[in-house]
């Protein structure tokens, strides 16, 4: 996937929070430490370092979604992750966001910590992000 297909995938799956730019993704996948995964609608970009993985981005096209492309992209991103040796997996999602933390919790995540006002919101206060994490095995 080019980063204007990853951006606009985004722009239109993003509905809580800003998309990323083309930009933005360029920028992320010239990181040697990057790591993307793919199904054919969805998309997973993240960094493997040390023996972590970190999930920067995952987004699956709207029209496409509850089809199980995310978790294929999911699954892949493990496989690939723990290819690149990493041991365990972390993101941050808006604690509001039931659906995505439904949706990692499905796949083996769980509650790691809190980063409070992490999240900027356009018409209100700042939403707080779940650190989630999860083994590799």
């Amino acid at each position: 996937m080019t980063p204007e297909t990853l951006a606009d995938i985004s722009a239109r799956a993003y509905r809580h929070m800003r998309p990323w730019s083309a930009e933005s993704f360029a920028d992320s996948l010239a990181n040697p430490h990057a790591l993307l995964s793919h199904s054919d609608h969805a998309f997973v970009l993240g960094l493997v370092i040390a023996g972590e993985a970190e999930i920067l981005a995952l987004a699956a096209d709207p029209d496409h979604q509850r089809t199980g492309q995310a978790s294929v992209a999911l699954a892949a991103f493990h496989a690939d992750a723990q290819k690149a040796g990493a041991a365990q997996v972390f993101l941050e999602v808006a604690r509001s966001n039931a659906p995505a933390i439904a949706f990692y919790e499905g796949h083996g995540y769980a509650v790691a910590g809190l980063r409070k006002g992490y999240y900027p919101q356009p018409d209100g206060p700042p939403d707080d992000a779940l650190v989630m994490s999860r083994t590799l095995a």
